[in-house]
């Protein structure tokens, strides 16, 4: 099973290396394959006043940093096509933002660099969809056929569930889209940002945490390939999407349970 958890964002030196300490056992399981997540930079925030984090330089820096002590395989965002080849020297899985899931210059540019591509599911659009993203990155891969899961696992594309924007400010999660992307890839469901409550009236997104477990148990009844949880010793304090993280101590629970539900699906 992918696992893949850590901040949101690199807020601090001491607090990131806090969370990575915390979630060594999950590195150690060897019915996981564990990635270590972090963003060097949010660059979508609602607001022009929101903490985005230390960028580009430092935050590979300290990434770099948690992959030599801890020896984790690192995921982090990209937003620009530039970053594709900078960002791909430290991290093992460049993450293709939801909104950007389309951008085929950002797409491509992550495609040639040897990393793993984690296309997020823009919420906008149907799941069926998401395969022209997978094969713009395929492509660059020596792959020009149809997509499929076994060639997209083979070359390291996957894609990522995150809910479908349900009116204003609120997300739903259609559990029919796990098995229709797992068509033509390995798919991600990020239990995290699939409560997320986007621009939800106030200067930054809401969310609500209490169903984060719900939709993760779903998930693992539908069928997936791994999860994605941004976690924290205190969402309260987190600098972005604290409302929808869930504390570190709480995330062994809702994983033996998805291990329990996974065993039984398959």
């Amino acid at each position: 099973m992918i696992l893949i958890a850590g901040p949101c964002v690199i807020e601090s030196r001491d607090n990131l290396f806090k969370i990575a300490e915390a979630l060594f056992p999950y590195y150690e399981d060897c019915t996981k394959e564990f990635y270590f997540k972090a963003s060097f930079d949010k660059a979508n925030r609602t607001s022009i006043k929101s903490y985005r984090g230390p960028g580009l330089e430092e935050g590979l820096k300290l990434l770099a940093e948690i992959k030599e002590q801890f020896g984790y395989e690192i995921l982090t965002d990209i937003h620009e096509a530039s970053q594709a080849p900078i960002v791909a020297e430290v991290a093992d899985v460049l993450q293709i933002p939801a909104f950007l899931c389309r951008q085929t210059d950002l797409l491509v540019s992550a495609g040639k660099t040897p990393a793993k591509v984690n296309i997020k599911k823009g919420q906008f659009l149907a799941p069926q969809a998401m395969k022209h993203s997978v094969e713009k990155v395929l492509a660059t891969r020596g792959y020009d056929g149809e997509a499929s899961y076994e060639e997209s696992k083979k070359y390291g594309v996957w894609l990522t569930e995150r809910g479908t924007t349900f009116g204003y400010g609120n997300l739903v999660v259609d559990m029919r889209s796990l098995p229709i992307m797992r068509q033509f890839a390995p798919v991600v469901f990020d239990a995290t940002h699939s409560v997320q409550m986007p621009a939800s009236g106030a200067s930054s997104s809401g969310g609500d945490s209490r169903f984060v477990p719900t939709l993760a148990r779903s998930a693992s009844g539908a069928g997936c390939d791994g999860f994605f949880f941004e976690t924290h010793f205190d969402p309260s304090i987190a600098l972005s999407d604290g409302a929808n993280m869930i504390k570190l101590d709480e995330l062994k629970e809702l994983v033996t349970q998805i291990d329990a539900i996974r065993a039984i699906v398959e």
